[in-house]
């Protein structure tokens, strides 16, 4: 089922080179070298925020398959995140980001929402494109990939391609050499478990909203910073009663029917050695302790899916079953292909800055 093949030459950025032969569970793809080397700086660059306090890869990091290792993420500042940092692994094959599916066209508007939104990276693209006009290093990036001089659509264009690199590799899934006790747990997984009835196909996702019980943070209402966040964006996506509520909706926010409240995409089980704690919230720390909650049938919720059901599994199964997961993670990300190499932005905000040329 799953695909043997090289990283693509285009997944090559400049100064970074597979040794040997990747396994993928994906086709990669096309992608032009210079725009995702483009990519790569702009994703570790703090200009690209208002106040330079953050950069992509302040809730995306390498190491830890671009999440962040939070139960809920930072914001902008004077805020705080609601909701956990989802991984970036195989982002350029999915349909719908964020856990809730609000944004559904492409990587570029993904891009554009990250960057201007006022709790994440507040920037206005005006701005940053003078700022990187500033930076003799970006100009000349641009012009080698083809976008000419330093643009808000050449930068959201060249982290869409970035983005479009970042593939899974090397899994004992996709390798063939998963332990005897990871090959007991797929049969679980596929079996016994049900677990892939929502964890289907290479990345293991079915890419819809379900709802599993999982249980409030409360941290998002006893953290006002979390809490003011969380307001704006309720109130922006037209919730009701946004103030009273201590629920996180999900779904809801985009559909504002009954039966969607709490359900979230399911995420991909893919890398999940690196990107604990999990589910939307970070309220569940470890993979055994995601293992018991569906053994339990998921959390108790009116709209909880129909699909879960308790399923008495024994402890070695469920042993075998967490060793079947952690057979889905691969290589890790914090190589040269994935890391720009240094801090070589060197930026300082400009007093004045109408008035002083570039």
């Amino acid at each position: 089922m799953l695909l043997r093949t090289l990283l693509a030459g285009a997944l090559l950025t400049s100064g970074a080179a597979w040794a040997q032969e990747a396994v993928t569970p994906l086709d990669p793809l096309e992608v032009n070298p210079a725009q995702a080397e483009l990519g790569k700086r702009l994703f570790y660059d703090t200009r690209l925020s208002g106040d330079t306090s953050l950069s992509c890869s302040s809730c995306h990091q390498a190491d830890k398959a671009f999440t962040d290792g939070e139960a809920l993420s930072q914001a902008y500042t004077g805020g705080a995140h609601f909701r956990n940092a989802p991984t970036l692994a195989n982002t350029g094959y999915r349909a719908a980001w964020l856990h809730d599916g609000k944004l559904g066209t492409n990587l570029n508007d993904v891009a554009r929402e990250m960057i201007t939104e006022t709790h994440m990276m507040n920037m206005d693209m005006r701005i940053m494109q003078e700022r990187l006009k500033q930076d003799v290093v970006y100009v000349e990036m641009f012009d080698a990939a083809g976008y000419g001089e330093p643009s808000n659509g050449g930068a959201r264009n060249a982290l869409q391609a970035f983005l479009k690199t970042i593939v899974s590799r090397n899994a004992p899934v996709d390798t063939g050499e998963m332990s005897a006790a990871a090959q007991r747990g797929q049969g679980i997984f596929e079996g016994k478990g049900q677990c892939s009835t929502c964890h289907a196909g290479e990345r293991f996702t079915d890419d819809q909203p379900h709802n599993t019980g999982v249980p409030n943070n409360p941290d998002i209402w006893n953290d006002p910073e979390r809490h003011s966040v969380f307001v704006s964006y309720a109130k922006f996506m037209g919730v009701e009663n946004y103030m009273n509520i201590r629920e996180d909706l999900g779904a809801y926010v985009r559909t504002h029917r009954e039966e969607t409240k709490r359900t979230f995409l399911t995420p991909s089980l893919r890398e999940l050695t690196y990107t604990a704690p999990y589910m939307h919230n970070g309220m569940i720390e470890t993979l055994e302790e995601v293992v018991d909650f569906y053994d339990a049938g998921g959390g108790e919720d009116v709209n909880k899916s129909a699909i879960l059901k308790p399923l008495g599994l024994k402890p070695s199964e469920k042993g075998d079953l967490v060793a079947f997961l952690e057979a889905l993670s691969g290589d890790s990300f914090e190589t040269e292909a994935y890391v720009w190499p240094g801090d070589d932005f060197d930026y300082q905000l400009i007093e004045d800055w109408r008035n002083v040329n570039n």
